[in-house]
């Protein structure tokens, strides 16, 4: 933590946030914007070399977009503080314990960021404002989501508040009782519980559940599938296989451009919505299919065919189990798509140093500005 500044770096800026000094949500504005994209090249190349003992041939330019009101998803924490007589809604202060005092944030997507203040009038104006802990927040191209958790049955007149309130900023509004299981839709009566995001670029459009997994930062996101495709250099002969696919964020635009595409997810709820987008788009090339990608291969179809291309996007803990299976597929082309360096470079020195792969290419992409989130994609070839 720092106590005091003796000499300010160059590259030191004045935050813009109000909170950021006790905020957990962004932990680099005091740092230029250039500087935290130098920052994050230092930290994968550094990475690759430390953790997998490779170096890309070619470094990608950075993918970078807006760096405020950038963020499309997010999880507020929400707590009364008696102390204060005030109800807290934000993001967790930097020390974890609580709950930044804040009326709005700049990295929020405006149509919820500017709104913070209004929404946390409207939740202590409520009978149950002591038993609202959480709010989701999901944003597609034309609507915003709001899902609010809640400990105790609401009564009428907090639904009644609840409806008013979304109806009057034009949010879908849901109710979380219990688990995620329980999540239902109050507001507009009687219209389908989808938000929707357009590639435009690809003339597809994606459905989701404002639960589901997506991008936070749907320009990045934009850049990222282009790229994506770009570095697979698909043919239409070409059968490519997706890992970890979720929705069909990658899946459903390589499908415009092969064969066949394969999407490989564990959770049914991202396959059914990946078989849903394929409807949706009128694809008849795009197959989903649930495998736990932690676990062997199973003894099916897909796991017995040949890919020219693949595509892996894991989580954090990175794609080690299915990594070890890769010379199965035979694949010409592996595009990694990373939310941790060290995970990418573990990762990456099998594939180079155990099944003869190049690294080509890497860089890194600015999903999330003002923070130390490194995300980056990485572009391995057959020697």
């Amino acid at each position: 933590k720092t106590t005091e500044v003796l000499q300010a770096a160059k590259e030191r800026i004045t935050p813009a946030c109000p909170y950021y000094s006790i905020c957990g949500g962004c932990n680099l504005q005091h740092l230029d914007h250039n500087a935290q994209i130098i920052h994050k090249q230092e930290v994968l190349l550094k990475q690759l070399e430390h953790f997998g003992n490779v170096t890309p041939q070619e470094i990608l330019p950075p993918l970078t977009g807006p760096i405020w009101g950038y963020r499309k998803k997010a999880r507020l924490s929400i707590r009364f503080v008696i102390k204060k007589d005030q109800l807290l809604v934000g993001f967790r202060e930097k020390n974890g314990r609580f709950i930044t005092d804040m009326d709005c944030c700049e990295i929020l997507e405006p149509s919820i960021g500017k709104k913070i203040e209004a929404i946390k009038t409207c939740l202590r104006s409520l009978e149950a404002y002591m038993d609202i802990p959480q709010l989701e927040v999901a944003i597609g191209d034309e609507r915003a989501a709001l899902i609010v958790r809640h400990l105790k049955e609401l009564s009428k007149n907090d639904h009644d508040k609840l409806c008013l309130f979304a109806e009057q900023n034009q949010f879908d509004l849901y109710l979380q009782p219990k688990g995620l299981e329980t999540v239902h839709k109050i507001w507009p009566e009687n219209t389908e519980d989808r938000l929707r995001y357009r590639l435009d670029k690809y003339q597809v459009e994606l459905l989701f559940h404002p639960c589901d997994f997506t991008q936070v930062n749907s320009t990045i996101n934009e850049q990222m599938v282009e790229r994506a495709l770009t570095l697979l250099d698909l043919k239409l002969t070409d059968h490519v296989l997706d890992l970890f696919c979720g929705l069909g964020n990658f899946t459903i635009p390589i499908a415009k451009f092969c064969k066949q595409v394969v999407g490989i997810e564990g959770n049914q709820q991202m396959v059914d919505r990946g078989k849903e987008n394929a409807r949706h788009n009128q694809l008849n090339n795009a197959f989903f299919y649930k495998h736990d990608l932690s676990a062997p291969l199973p003894h099916t179809d897909w796991a017995k065919e040949k890919y020219q291309k693949i595509l892996l996007d894991p989580p954090r803990t990175g794609a080690s189990e299915i990594i070890a299976h890769i010379p199965t597929f035979q694949p010409e082309r592996i595009v990694y798509v990373s939310c941790n360096p060290a995970t990418l470079a573990r990762d990456a020195k099998t594939l180079v140093h155990e099944h003869g792969y190049r690294l080509e290419k890497a860089g890194i992409m600015d999903m999330f500005p003002h923070t130390a989130h490194v995300e980056s994609i990485a572009l391995f070839v057959a020697q």
